[in-house]
């Protein structure tokens, strides 16, 4: 799996297509934009994320730990361009 630092992910914000996978209030308190698919409902909704199998795409959550998990099981399923943001929004927004 390829991680993003923190440092990649704000130079290049405004090209990323981002998947928000934190709750809507996590979401409702801070949000970068992109889709929002919490991580709960991330494995029934996979048929819906069909478009990004061969895009370049990074996976948020505030620590990174859910993201982490919730990229390893879409490689596991496909797609290919997923990327995780290594420390989440924590990192991004200490930087």
């Amino acid at each position: 799996m390829i991680d993003i630092s923190a440092e990649e992910f704000k130079n290049r914000l405004t090209e990323l297509q981002i998947v928000d996978i934190r709750t809507e209030a996590e979401v409702l308190d801070f949000d970068l934009g992109g889709l929002h698919l919490p991580f709960d409902d991330l494995l029934e909704i996979l048929d819906e994320l069909e478009f990004l199998k061969s895009q370049e795409f990074v996976i948020i959550c505030y620590t990174g730990l859910q993201s982490k998990v919730a990229a390893t099981i879409l490689r596991k399923r496909g797609f290919e361009g997923v990327r995780n943001l290594t420390g989440g929004l924590e990192a991004f927004l200490s930087i």
